[in-house]
Formats: structure tokens, C-alpha cells, sequence
């Protein structure tokens, strides 16, 4: 698996598919797209992803037979399933063609991401990046400052500290924050960022002021001087 993990997508939405690419996209990942089961399975046919998100409800190929015809000659590429459905049998059913994670559609956006780099994790290295002096392991969770101990960080601090790097110098407000990482149903308001960011600038260390609170709006990554 290289630096940006080739992650093929299939959903017949259309407005569900291009916002998982957009999603997996900001998060540094390399999307191919696909509109149906059969299209999905030529593309991993045509080059083989480093993991495959799969709607199980599809026209032409359903997401289980998918799953099933891959599995016949690839045994270990991730594959998840992302559906509205949440009932046992369709999860055992998902799971028996070979599925490695059954995701639901309503997860909060930091949930979904932890799930695939959770199975991207178990499959292989996955990405890092730069934030301020730490490197950001997100395969192994965890804060690697220049001069300190590393440490554990929360799928949640993971997904923040993606969302300001990718936008240095913007300011992220604070409702697209909470949406972002709770989701769109989460009640929890303003408190329960707050402390969110209190306890990752707590883990960031000397980089804590690199997360700037901007008065009445959000949060943002300052730029380096």
C-alpha cells in the first residue's frame, strides 16, 4: 500500500456517492467510483484497491455478490459494507459472502472513517501526515512529536486534526465541526467540542497553539510563519 490508499466505492445514489468521494478525498485517500455492483468488480478488476466500500443494495450486482465473486481469488483486500439497512440478517448475510465491516449510513463522518482505517490498519500501513512538528500516524492512532513522548489519540482527535490540517488557515466553524464529527443528529452542542479540542491540544503539546480559537466562529490551523 503506497502513501494514498486506492479505495473503490460503489453506491447507486448518486448524491450518497459523490459525498463519500468527497469525504474520503479530503481525508487524503485515492477514490475510484463506481455506480453499480458490475462496475464496482471491473474496478477492482482493472487495478486491485486497497480497500473496497461496497452499498449492498445495488442494480445489475448487488454488494453481496460482489463481496462474493471477489473473495473467490482475493482473500485478504478489505471490503465494507455501507448501508441504510441495520437489521442482523442483513449484517450476518454481509459478512458470510466475506465482508470484513458492516458500516451504517447514518454514522457520524469520523465513525465511518475509523472503521475503514481501522480494516486499513489490520491490512496494511496506512497514511501519515504533518501536523505543525508531530507526524500524525493514522494507522496506529498516534501523535509523534519531535521532542516528546508519542501518543494515543481517539478516532475522533484523528478525524479533527485531518479536517485542520487539510485546510490550514481556514476557519472551521463550529457546526461543521459537530456534524462533521458527530454527525448530524448528535445533541451535544458546543460542550462537548470544546472539550474535544481541550483534550487534543492537552495530547499536541507545544503545538497546542497551531489550533487557533477564532472568537464566536471556530477553530483553525494556524499558518507557519
Amino acid at each position: 500500500m503506497g502513501d494514498s490508499p486506492d479505495i473503490v466505492v460503489a453506491d447507486d445514489e448518486p448524491s450518497v456517492l459523490e459525498g463519500l468521494c468527497v469525504l474520503l478525498e479530503s481525508e487524503g485517500y485515492s477514490v475510484r467510483a463506481a455506480r453499480d455492483g458490475e462496475e464496482a468488480l471491473r474496478l477492482c478488476r482493472e487495478r486491485r484497491p486497497d480497500l473496497i466500500l461496497l452499498d449492498a443494495a445495488m442494480p445489475r450486482m448487488s454488494g453481496y455478490a460482489v463481496c462474493a465473486e471477489i473473495r473467490r481469488t482475493d482473500p485478504d483486500v478489505p471490503i465494507l459494507f455501507l448501508t441504510a439497512r441495520d437489521g442482523e440478517a442483513d449484517e450476518l448475510r454481509g459478512l458470510a459472502a466475506g465482508a470484513d465491516d458492516y458500516i451504517s449510513k447514518t454514522a457520524a463522518e469520523a465513525i465511518k472513517l475509523a472503521r475503514i482505517a481501522a480494516a486499513l490498519r489490520r491490512a496494511g500501513p496506512g497514511v501519515s501526515f504533518r501536523f505543525g512538528s508531530c507526524r500524525v500516524d493514522a494507522a496506529q492512532m498516534r501523535i509523534i512529536p519531535q521532542d516528546a513522548p508519542e501518543r494515543d489519540i481517539t478516532p475522533r482527535e484523528l478525524a479533527m486534526l485531518r479536517l485542520l490540517a487539510a485546510r490550514p488557515g481556514e476557519v472551521l466553524s463550529r457546526d461543521f465541526l459537530i456534524t462533521r464529527l458527530w454527525g448530524v443528529d448528535f445533541d451535544g452542542g458546543d460542550a462537548a467540542l470544546s472539550v474535544a479540542v481541550h483534550r487534543l491540544r492537552e495530547k499536541l503539546g507545544k503545538d497546542a497553539p497551531s489550533v487557533e480559537t477564532v472568537s464566536r466562529q471556530g477553530y483553525r490551523l494556524a499558518r507557519r510563519a
